[in-house]
């Protein structure tokens, strides 16, 4: 029972801190048109963000993966 609610109380927390800071954590993502985009799913406090990157695997020119943390465009405390 200790450990369901520690759980929980971890799982708030940590949704507080998304909410609060603005920042997603990534979800999922794949390359799209013919492999030259990158498209990355952020799971925010609020929604889920949709992120379009350029897509390159050596990562000279866009990047490679997607990044694991991406701040939203909207942060609760403004």
């Amino acid at each position: 029972m200790r450990l369901i609610i520690r759980l929980i109380a971890v799982a708030a927390i940590l949704w507080l801190a998304l909410l609060f800071s603005g920042y997603g954590i990534l979800i999922g993502s794949h390359n799209n048109a013919a492999g030259l985009g990158l498209q990355c799913k952020y799971m925010t406090a609020r929604q889920i963000v949709t992120a379009q990157f350029i897509h390159s695997e050596s990562g000279i020119v866009g990047i490679s993966q997607c990044p694991l943390l991406r701040k939203s465009e909207t942060v609760i405390d403004n």
